[in-house]
């Protein structure tokens, strides 16, 4: 009897642990993956040799449910070159089937930062690229994608 009570007590226990590894694994069948746009560019002077940038971008989350942005990190090209990077470990929550506006701030050298400046002030057309992983949380579990966006500002 105490045997059988066991077999239950144990097969209750590994069920729903069993599950919820099957439903987290098929995370990815359920999941789409969000894009990222990329809005504006702030430029903010902070002394004579850095500016600040910040990129106003929008997130959309083409999923049925809502997802949480966990963490952001991100490398920001402007014509070609590298001109820095960051990190949000801010959670930031997307609803089901909308778009969401993201500020990420870019710590630039002016000298890093080159004709891209000039381009930019004069309004001339400028090719981006915006680089990196985001983590993103659901109510069926977590899941880290990489991604790329390129465009002209």
């Amino acid at each position: 009897m105490k045997k059988s009570n066991r077999s239950i007590a144990l097969y209750r226990f590994l069920f729903p642990l069993i599950l919820s590894l099957c439903l987290v694994s098929c995370l990815s069948w359920f999941l789409e993956t969000p894009s990222f746009t990329l809005r504006e560019i702030a430029l903010n002077p902070r002394s004579f040799t850095e500016m600040q940038l910040l990129l106003s971008l929008d997130v959309q989350n083409p999923n049925r449910f809502d997802i949480t942005l966990r963490t952001f990190e991100y490398t920001v090209h402007l014509n070609q070159e590298e001109i820095g990077s960051g990190r949000l470990e801010k959670e930031l929550l997307i609803p089901s089937s909308s778009v969401t506006r993201l500020q990420a701030p870019v710590a630039a050298k002016f000298k890093d930062l080159g004709a891209s400046v000039m381009s930019i002030l004069k309004g001339k057309g400028l090719p981006y690229k915006i680089e990196g992983k985001a983590s993103v949380k659901t109510v069926l579990g977590s899941r880290t994608f990489s991604f790329s966006n390129e465009g002209r500002l």
